[in-house]
């Protein structure tokens, strides 16, 4: 990709952060982002693939209403990459925006070759700017537990640019 795709992706992904970020403050929802834009925050360098967050399942009705006209992947319990867990996946300006149910979510420890639940604390997260916007981001040591049970490459190298073991 050259320097002005680069500059493209970039600008979408400020436009996508900011659109479901302004969805879920105009509802008041609460949400934690995870995932790939997460761990940029803590010091990781891979591109991001796409924007993951998590709501409480109290709301997540509500978000997946209130982005209806951009849902690209229907709201459903999917067991997929290592995850099961209820998720909604919009696509704004080309980019996915994935919407985790917090509710009965889990990960599959490859460790342990065992489900493990994640419990999403909205209470404990880092105000980090990412994306143009001051997000409340997962803690490093609760991403770094996470990504090290689903022990898939993308996560290895994450831990590792973290600052973490992998």
């Amino acid at each position: 990709m050259n320097q002005e795709q680069e500059l493209q992706v970039a600008h979408r992904q400020r436009l996508a952060a900011h659109w479901i970020v302004s969805l879920l403050r105009s509802g008041n929802i609460p949400f934690i982002v995870c995932g790939g834009l997460a761990a940029q925050g803590h010091g990781a360098s891979r591109p991001l693939h796409d924007i993951d967050l998590f709501v409480p399942e109290a709301h997540f009705a509500q978000v997946v209403a209130a982005g209806q006209g951009f849902i690209s992947k229907p709201a459903q319990r999917y067991n997929e990459e290592g995850w099961n867990l209820e998720y909604v996946q919009f696509r704004y300006e080309g980019v996915k925006v994935e919407v985790g149910n917090a509710g009965e979510a889990y990960v599959y420890d490859v460790g342990r070759q065992a489900w493990a639940r994640l419990d999403i604390d909205f209470t404990r997260y880092q105000k980090i700017t990412l994306l143009g916007l001051e997000l409340p981001v997962m803690r490093k040591a609760d991403l770094i537990q996470y990504k090290s049970w689903l022990g898939r490459p993308v996560d290895a190298q994450d831990i590792r640019e973290m600052g973490g073991r992998a």
